[in-house]
């Protein structure tokens, strides 16, 4: 992917350290990730657990695409877990790359890659289709453009696997919020599920290229191969709440369809 960006037409992010954890900003007011000390690998924001949802449609994927890298929460996550998959990862601000070490974000090998380049190219040019595709690419704007338009969630669904996965961080206050959903909408022929964070105003966004959605059956969820049992465990209140939200709106829309007669 071609270098167009230069490092001085992006923020330089700091890092607020306290005794147990170490946290990236671009301002003091928003946290844009944050690490336990002692536990490097665990996921310590709420939506981050929520994002891995994807387990539940998806608990062996061989392609992960993400975009944003922030601290690497997810990264590092993924690669400890799911080693069967390969993780590239797309980040457009050099800065938040440069910190990679301090948070501990493994070095690149043959599996797992920190790429330098804008996530919208990266969807319209994917190396591979992508098994999941996770979205959580802000800067100190929120969410820019080119990675909420309706192009870049049609280049999206281009990017994936014939059931493929996107999984997209994104802020109800925001303006144009509905406007972001409704584009998600278009793109994946309403192949979507919403599941709000419990703690804050995120929330993360499903959407299926294909019918793994319509097929998927809650049930108790078996614990991957290989996946860490204490992560597993942190994981399972937030993968009930994604399987709790899908009941709900398999639901609803069951009822709308009778209602309508379609």
């Amino acid at each position: 992917m071609p270098d167009t960006v230069n490092a001085q037409d992006h923020v330089k992010p700091f890092v607020y350290e306290t005794l147990t954890t170490k946290a990236l900003h671009f301002s003091i007011s928003e946290i844009q990730s944050r690490m336990q000390t002692l536990k490097p690998l665990a996921l310590d924001l709420e939506y981050t657990r929520t994002m891995m949802g994807f387990l539940l449609f998806n608990g062996r994927p061989d392609t992960i695409g993400m975009i944003g890298l922030g601290g690497g929460s997810l990264a590092k996550f993924c690669h400890a877990n799911l080693p069967q998959a390969r993780i590239d990862v797309v980040e457009i601000n050099p800065h938040v790359i440069a910190l990679r070490d301090m948070f501990h974000v493994p070095p690149d090998d043959a599996r797992f890659a920190v790429r330098r380049g804008d996530g919208a190219d990266y969807v319209r040019s994917v190396p591979h289709p992508l098994d999941v595709l996770m979205v959580d690419g802000y800067d100190t704007e929120g969410i820019p453009p080119a990675l909420c338009s309706q192009r870049f969630y049609d280049d999206t669904r281009g990017s994936l696997q014939a059931d493929g996965l996107l999984v997209a961080n994104l802020h109800m206050g925001h303006c144009d919020y509905m406007l972001h959903i409704g584009r998600i909408r278009r793109a994946f022929d309403d192949h979507v599920l919403i599941v709000g964070d419990r703690n804050c105003g995120n929330c993360i966004v499903f959407a299926c290229n294909g019918q793994r959605l319509q097929h998927y059956r809650p049930s108790p969820q078996r614990r991957p191969r290989h996946f860490d049992l204490a992560a597993w465990r942190e994981l399972a209140p937030n993968l009930a709440q994604v399987a709790a939200e899908f009941e709900k709106t398999t639901s609803e829309r069951t009822m709308e369809a009778v209602r309508t007669g379609r």
